[in-house]
């Protein structure tokens, strides 16, 4: 089959668009890692009524248990809207990716 130039540049977009999409499955799983040891730690933290410390660096400190909470779950709504944000990103890239399918598909059959 002789592909003309247009159809070939869909390609491409669609190779483009499918490498993003790898790239923002990564950052997510990643997130999504975070955002579970972070909930762990908060669900450790409601547990324990001894004495809890914090990693600053390399070194454990003695830490605030209601500052440490905050913190927590400070970085946990920011990694939760992080999330969010990625997956609207893939939802737009799925759609671009459907569409542009659906014009290569026309020209190919």
């Amino acid at each position: 089959v002789d592909i003309d130039e247009k159809t070939k540049e869909k390609i491409i977009q669609l190779q483009v668009l499918e490498q993003r999409s790898q790239s923002f499955l990564i950052q997510k799983q990643v997130f999504q890692t975070q955002l579970l040891e972070i909930e762990n730690a908060i669900t450790e933290l409601d547990k324990t009524k001894d004495n809890v410390y914090k990693l600053v660096g390399p070194v454990m400190v003695s830490a605030k248990r209601s500052d440490l909470k905050k913190e927590l779950e400070s970085k946990k709504e920011i990694l939760t809207i992080r999330i969010e944000n990625i997956e609207k990103q893939e939802s737009k890239i799925k759609e671009e990716s459907l569409k542009i399918q659906k014009e290569v598909m026309k020209y190919i059959q």
